[in-house]
C-alpha cells in the first residue's frame, strides 16, 4: 500500500511571457492607452484560455511603460497564441521576454523585440 502523500505528480516548472511597452504621456500613461491594453489583455486572456497553454496573470503601469504578464508551462505555445494581440498594441519600443522555467539568476531567458 502506498501513502497518497507521496504519490503527487511532479508539477512542471512555471514559465513566463513578460512583454514591455513604452507608453506617450506621464508616468502612467494616458486614459486611452490603458483601454486599449485592457482591451488587448482581455482578447489575449480569451485566445489563452481557449488553445489551454496558461494564464494571462495581469498588468502594471508605471515609469511611462505598461507590463503584460502571463504564466504556463510552455512559454513558446503561450507567445505564439497572445503574439497577435501583443503585436497589434501600438506603443514602442516594445519587447517580450520568454522565461523558462521558475525565476532565478541562471533560468533561460530569450528577448523579442516587437
Amino acid at each position: 500500500m502506498q501513502d497518497a502523500l507521496f504519490d503527487l505528480p511532479e508539477i512542471p516548472p512555471e514559465h513566463a511571457v513578460i512583454a514591455r511597452f513604452h507608453l506617450g504621456g506621464g508616468d502612467l500613461g494616458e486614459s486611452n492607452q490603458w483601454a486599449l491594453v485592457f482591451e488587448a489583455e482581455r482578447s489575449m486572456t480569451a485566445a489563452v484560455e481557449a488553445a489551454d497553454v496558461g494564464e494571462v496573470d495581469g498588468n502594471e503601469f508605471g515609469g511611462g511603460d505598461v507590463v503584460i504578464f502571463a504564466y504556463g508551462p510552455d512559454a513558446e505555445a503561450l507567445y505564439r497564441v497572445m503574439e497577435p494581440g501583443l503585436r497589434a498594441l501600438p506603443f514602442r519600443p516594445a519587447y517580450v521576454v520568454l522565461r523558462y522555467g521558475e525565476p532565478a539568476d541562471d533560468v533561460v531567458r530569450e528577448r523579442i523585440d516587437l
